[in-house]
């Protein structure tokens, strides 16, 4: 879990790849300061002259380049500081960490990084022989990162458009379900033997705190296992995944058993952190969207179809968490002694937490009502059948705060229209 951490904070972090391509620069310059210098001394007289640079031009050409990339730099950080502006103001302050974890954003940054540094190194290096080599290939830079520039403005262009902002999320969410919902090397069960459960109750547990406070961002399960298996003990995991725990709280419980080793290694099988992650955490994916979905109904926006393009996507992915996700709550190892036990999250809590705020601020339009109730219709359409009764439960709660006395003719015609295709679904057998 060490790596984990390390990896998150290279993730999260602005500066590592601008600086790996820094480092590369530094390299490139001295590679190409070799070969130039071996180059011109052995075949200064063979070489073609068109392919020789004096140093007064290369002086000249690196002096103008540093000046062009920088202020290309500076442009683009301009363009950063709208986009994140924007995404803070309109959208979700939760979405600002879409754009700087960006790969495309962190590279062209990058690309200007080795650019700069190319150049300006070159500057200070020239000295008063002929080159051949070292032009050759700042030119070759300038245009790719001339390039960069002009695909980065686009990028920016394009991640400003909340559609395509919205799309992004959805397909992110999608990869964390899968990546969080896949299959495993133990056993996972939903049930387990009550009588066993019931002698459990009898030995003696000694809580795990936790050791900062912060968001639970990641949990790894195997390890876990894997660690109680090896000390004969069982871990019952009391936080999940997202939740915010203070520094001292209990986060487990370690039931000794007869053989157990009283020697605990479980704290760095668990991640705590500043802020909620897209490792492992699915509802975070679907709160950024509510998130927009927000902002676009509130009086100052009043950009309803933008809220309704987020229901549709938080629809998709409930979709997704159905077909993928079971609520187990036991793991065993090998032998199918139980080691772990954990309080998953329930299907209705993902439908809670994706649509209660929704409907507390957008009761009072036709058309969140609407794609509130329609989104559930699909949802039971696609998903299996204790899925499809888990959203039949789930729809009065949505429903209750419809005042069909006081809806005109025709929004009351619509509403009960997809309505009734949805009770119908899920009332037939």
């Amino acid at each position: 879990m060490n790596q984990t951490k390390i990896w998150m904070k290279i993730r999260d972090s602005f500066w590592f790849i601008p600086t790996v391509y820094g480092v590369v620069s530094i390299l490139l310059v001295i590679l190409i300061t070799i070969t130039d210098g071996w180059l011109v001394g052995s075949y200064k007289d063979n070489l073609p002259k068109v392919l020789l640079t004096t140093n007064k031009v290369a002086i000249d050409l690196y002096a103008s380049l540093v000046t062009g990339i920088l202020t290309m730099t500076t442009i683009s950080f301009s363009v950063i500081m709208v986009v994140l502006t924007t995404y803070s103001t309109q959208f979700s302050p939760r979405t600002l960490q879409d754009f700087m974890r960006s790969s495309t954003t962190q590279h062209v940054l990058g690309v200007y990084c080795l650019g700069f540094i190319f150049a300006l190194i070159h500057l200070l290096t020239a000295g008063k022989e002929t080159s051949v080599i070292g032009p050759i290939v700042m030119v070759i830079v300038a245009i790719i990162t001339l390039a960069f520039f002009v695909y980065f403005i686009h990028h920016s262009a394009r991640w400003i458009q909340v559609n395509n902002l919205i799309g992004k999320i959805r397909n992110d969410g999608s990869r964390v379900i899968k990546r969080t919902y896949k299959d495993h090397n133990f056993l996972e069960y939903e049930k387990w033997n009550e009588d066993e459960l019931n002698d459990i109750q009898s030995y003696n547990k000694r809580s795990i705190y936790a050791y900062d406070s912060g968001y639970i961002q990641k949990i790894d399960w195997e390890g876990l296992l894997k660690q109680a298996t090896r000390q004969g003990c069982i871990v019952h995991v009391h936080a999940r995944i997202g939740d915010f725990v203070t520094k001292g709280l209990p986060i487990m419980s370690v039931i000794e058993t007869e053989d157990c080793d009283d020697n605990y290694e479980f704290k760095q099988f668990l991640i705590i952190g500043n802020e909620r992650t897209d490792i492992q955490d699915v509802e975070f994916m679907i709160q950024k969207l509510v998130e927009i979905a927000l902002r676009a109904i509130s009086p100052a926006i009043n950009d309803p179809h933008t809220a309704i393009n987020c229901i549709n996507r938080i629809g998709a992915l409930l979709s997704e968490i159905g077909a993928a996700y079971n609520e187990n709550r036991y793991f065993a190892d090998s032998n199918k002694q139980l080691r772990v036990i954990c309080e998953p999250k329930r299907y209705e809590d993902f439908l809670y937490k994706s649509l209660y705020q929704i409907r507390h601020y957008g009761k009072d339009d036709i058309s969140m009502l609407y794609a509130m109730v329609e989104v559930l219709y699909k949802i039971a359409i696609v998903s299996k059948q204790p899925i499809k009764q888990k959203v039949w439960n789930f729809h009065f709660y949505i429903m209750d705060v419809v005042e069909w006395d006081i809806l005109s003719d025709l929004d009351r015609e619509h509403l009960q229209g997809i309505y009734k295709r949805f009770k119908a679904y899920c009332t037939t057998d």
